[in-house]
């Protein structure tokens, strides 16, 4: 595509989006001069530019390949007749980020939003991985409108110790698990964590990464095999210099914009795939934030609807026993939605330009029923996900049933309460904590208003003496999230949220609690008198909280949605 070409249409490339010095032609002058200090030829300056926006970073292990793959889009992009410029945002590593990684993910939306805005680019690639990186980088393309298409890191492959596979992170949970247990001795969980992320890559099980990973690509905003292929494998490579080529050819298209693609009836497939895979909570706050950029609500209701006529097909850790690289292997993506083509709004348009139902029709007919399970047999006859309703959650909580015990579904408890992060790791292996395996434990103070902004700690651990007990699961909730990789009868997300004033705070020790996830529900079982009795109590006895001073902790703190709105912040939603 030439100069004259794109002129046509309004300017590309370095004259697009001049600094304004009041003197246009001075502007592209100056702008160019400084372009060839990069030692650019004419020719690549006359070029349309296709940013890449990476979330690279010495805290980010997972992005640790990156230069490579960054080389590989540049490749396709000069391929297709354009100029390829690289740009760091903000990067969100996981495990490395205080109090939590999504309390930064909105800060990074805005980061990729307004450098997108502000940088001359027709169209940009969108280069993470990490949990909270892709959904950032989705939100802030879906601001800015600009073409956009989304590159993976792709999972890390998985290791051994003692003939056991290793990936993180369910592994390293269940070994933890065991060492607190005591059946794991101090020498080998030290063994254990040297092997368990061993590539680059994110987390090798169906975890948050892996999840968003795959409804990216059921959105259509990759294309097609994108999100399972492993970080080491020569085909991510591969799929990364397409990326590029494509990337050039969304250049001028408006029907591949980020709005034109990730439609209602998209993130109704994309919500399909997340139940069948069996994904991770997480992937229910950032749905709802990216939903919340285009003006579209995540309807919990719908989603309870989908979950009961979609199957769970895929059987990878954490409640089956394959990885994301046998899930690769097994056909991918595209052979989790041809199982569900019927389900699916096949009419979608995806990134590449063909719509779902011919990329399902193009891809590889082939399928390993050991990782992929037909309707016919599926791992469960529902979906992963159930959301639930009742005066504990008015606005609703998160239960991720496929990785529960069913025994735990239909059950009324006492509640043991703990009223913050710092009470949890102060009693919950006390010997003298009062509790049994049948009653339900409860986190409150770790939602989105909290101090602790909604940290993955929903994963309460079983108080230490159950744990030597033999005791594996019981139920337990909280305002908080859950880490993708991990299992359990948890119940999460309760919204409104304890610190804003949600039902979750007025729960005390002793108090009874049904869950029914037959019924979607969540009931404390105080009468409406004695509730308002602590409400009113509360209130008076409430110390009104200090105020962040300055910065970003200020415009969380003044901006900051529940949890059914995504999290995002009031002002950056449509």
């Amino acid at each position: 595509m030439t100069t004259k070409d794109q002129k046509s249409g309004g300017e590309h490339g370095f004259a697009r989006g001049l600094t304004n010095y009041g003197d246009r032609r001075f502007s592209l002058y100056l702008r160019r001069s400084f372009a060839s200090s990069m030692g650019y030829s004419r020719e690549m300056l006359e070029r349309p530019i296709v940013g890449i926006a990476h979330s690279a970073s010495g805290f980010n292990n997972c992005h640790r390949h990156f230069p490579e793959l960054i080389e590989a889009v540049k490749r396709g992009v000069l391929a297709a007749g354009a100029l390829p410029v690289e740009f760091p945002t903000i990067s969100l590593g996981e495990v490395f980020l205080s109090p939590t990684s999504l309390k930064f993910r909105n800060l990074m939306s805005m980061d990729v939003e307004e450098m997108i805005r502000a940088q001359p680019m027709d169209a940009v690639v969108l280069l993470g991985g990490c949990d909270k990186t892709v959904p950032a980088q989705l939100m802030g393309a879906a601001s800015a409108d600009l073409p956009a298409i989304q590159l993976v890191a792709g999972p890390m492959s998985t290791s051994r110790h003692r003939g056991e596979r290793l990936g993180a992170c369910t592994d390293c949970r269940r070994f933890w698990q065991r060492y607190r247990a005591g059946s794991v001795s101090e020498p080998e969980i030290d063994a254990v964590e040297k092997r368990l992320a061993s590539t680059a890559g994110t987390c090798a099980v169906m975890g948050t990464a892996s999840t968003m990973a795959s409804i990216v690509e059921a959105l259509g905003m990759m294309p097609a095999g994108g999100a399972a292929i492993p970080a080491v494998d020569a085909d991510r490579l591969r799929m990364a210099e397409e990326t590029g080529r494509v990337a050039v050819s969304l250049i001028g298209d408006d029907s591949r914009r980020p709005s034109a693609i990730m439609t209602a009836e998209a993130f109704e497939n994309a919500v399909r795939v997340l139940l069948a895979l069996g994904g991770s909570t997480n992937a229910v706050v950032h749905l709802a934030a990216i939903m919340g950029r285009f003006g579209l609500k995540f309807d919990f209701t719908r989603m309870n609807a989908l979950s009961d006529t979609t199957p769970v097909l895929v059987d990878l850790k954490p409640t089956g026993d394959a990885y994301m690289e046998d899930l690769h292997a097994a056909g991918g993506i595209p052979a989790v939605m041809r199982e569900l083509k019927h389900l699916l709004h096949l009419d979608c348009r995806t990134i590449t330009g063909e719509t779902v139902g011919e990329r399902i029709a193009a891809a590889d007919p082939w399928i390993d029923r050991a990782v992929v399970r037909g309707l016919d047999a599926p791992i469960r006859a529902d979906g992963g996900l159930v959301a639930l309703f009742g005066n504990l959650a008015p606005r609703g909580a998160i239960m991720k049933r496929s990785a529960a015990d069913p025994a735990l579904f239909e059950r009324e408890g006492r509640a043991v309460v703990f009223t913050s992060l710092a009470d949890l790791a102060a009693r919950i292996d006390d010997p003298d904590l009062d509790v049994t395996a049948d009653d339900f434990l409860v986190l409150q103070n770790a939602g989105p208003t909290s101090d602790a902004a909604m940290p993955e700690a929903g994963y309460l651990p079983i108080p230490a003496k159950l744990a030597r007990a033999g005791v594996k699961d019981m139920v337990r909730m909280s305002d908080a999230r859950m880490s993708g990789t991990a299992y359990g009868t948890i119940v999460l997300h309760i919204a409104p949220d304890a610190a804003s004033g949600g039902p979750l705070g007025l729960v005390r020790n002793g108090d009874r609690i049904r869950l029914s996830v037959r019924d979607k529900a969540l009931e404390l079982l105080v009468d409406e008198a004695e509730l308002e009795r602590r409400r009113a109590e509360a209130n008076v006895a409430a110390a009104v909280p200090a105020k962040p001073a300055r910065g970003y902790a200020r415009l969380y703190d003044e901006h900051i949605l529940q949890a059914d709105e995504g999290c995002d912040f009031d002002f950056l939603r449509a």
